[in-house]
């Protein structure tokens, strides 16, 4: 059973109320954008990890993408928050997984309201879901994934790339085409050859004890030197820059660089992060092992590490 904050009302998912406009933008049109998160249960009481952080991107991107101007991260964290803790009080289970998503809303109430004191007005639709965790077998961080390369291409020049919006239907049919090959994840590129990332996921590789990750929207100007300012479709995710801030303080040198195939290919270790799996080492891209095969010992310490600080 998963619980349901929807436009300020908490309710269960059977609750007919559970539900939206089949005007809703984000149901007509795929207008909307949204963003995933762990809650865990601890001694000290629930905590969503990293709360501020994924608010702070989807108000970000809303802003910038003209979507809603009246978001605020802070009713939007606590209500986040509460939906966990008002899921978790009665779980057999110590771990949920959190889904905010906005929508540009009920075009009939848009338009109404719109009619009545003007354009411009927003109304979006807010919703929150909760409901339990995905768990990922140990023996998959043991090991290590495979990636396939992913026949469909980011484009840098599409201006939501980047950002977390609803139009998840090409990544997820790559997805869909990795596990039919036996793959864990698929490995996208941009339409210039670039490294974008997995389907759902950043990647990373090691070489020589360095920590590389590709470029990601916003970071372009810090690495013109490189090619010039491109556009990156790259997402900037929250549980990438938790894994770069926690190499840097273990004095593991970091790189967000443009990156080819060679460099992920030639690299010692290769791995993938998002807020579901944390960090999870891929030992084999199509047919070839990533160093000797084995999940390495940076991408390992990086995900112990990771963990220890979830679960505080």
């Amino acid at each position: 059973m998963a619980t349901v904050f929807l436009n300020g009302k908490l309710l269960r998912d059977d609750d007919p109320a559970a539900s939206v406009s089949l005007s809703d933008a984000g149901f007509m049109h795929g207008v909307g954008l949204f963003e995933t998160m762990t809650a865990r249960r601890t001694d000290s009481g629930v905590r969503v990890v990293r709360v501020d952080e994924h608010v702070g991107r989807l108000v970000a991107s809303a802003k910038e993408l003209g979507l809603a101007s009246s978001l605020r991260a802070g009713p939007l964290a606590e209500a986040i928050e509460h939906t966990a803790q008002a899921h978790l009080e009665d779980a057999d289970y110590d771990a949920a997984r959190l889904r905010l998503t906005v929508t540009g809303g009920d075009l009939n109430l848009v338009r109404r309201e719109a009619e009545r004191v003007g354009v411009g007005v927003q109304t979006p639709t807010v919703a929150i879901v909760a409901q339990r965790a995905t768990v990922y077998p140990a023996e998959l961080y043991e090991r290590g994934g495979l990636m396939t390369v992913a026949d469909a291409k980011a484009n840098p020049l599409e201006p939501t790339a980047g950002h977390k919006t609803l139009n998840y239907w090409w990544r997820l049919r790559e997805l869909q085409a990795a596990l039919g090959k036996g793959g864990t994840e698929g490995l996208v590129f941009t339409i210039t050859n670039h490294v974008c990332g997995g389907c759902v996921s950043n990647v990373f590789a090691v070489k020589g004890g360095t920590v590389m990750t590709p470029v990601a929207r916003g970071e372009e100007a810090a690495v013109a030197g490189q090619g010039g300012a491109m556009p990156s479709p790259v997402l900037p995710g929250v549980t990438r820059a938790a894994v770069l801030e926690i190499a840097a303080g273990m004095g593991t040198p970091v790189s967000k660089q443009w990156l080819a195939i060679s460099d992920l290919l030639d690299a010692d270790e290769v791995f993938c992060t998002n807020a579901s799996f944390g960090v999870l080492a891929m030992t084999r891209i199509e047919g070839r092992e990533i160093g000797d095969g084995q999940v390495g010992p940076v991408s390992t310490q990086l995900r112990q590490k990771l963990a220890e600080l979830d679960n505080a």
